[in-house]
């Protein structure tokens, strides 16, 4: 426990930005689960997209290093590619 009353705020808005940073990485990774189980279907474009946005915003927001954005962004988008256009 703190003993500090500064330490006693910074571990409540710890605690509080913990919360809020796991339902954003969570909302991420429901969305890649959907467009990976089905790439092919209508709908995966416009998850990607959805899900290019939201990784770019929480990446500038230090929620995700902005090479691993980059990086699922890219991967996620060759997996839509491979699947809507099979040659």
């Amino acid at each position: 426990m703190p003993t500090h009353k500064s330490a006693a705020k910074r571990l409540r808005q710890s605690e509080k930005l913990r919360l809020h940073n796991r339902t954003r990485k969570s909302q991420i990774r429901t969305l890649t689960k959907k467009i990976r189980q089905d790439p092919g279907a209508k709908q995966a474009p416009e998850l990607l997209k959805e899900v290019s946005v939201l990784l770019d915003r929480y990446a500038t927001r230090d929620l995700h290093h902005q090479n691993k954005a980059n990086r699922l962004k890219s991967n996620l988008s060759k997996l839509v590619r491979s699947a809507q256009n099979p040659s």
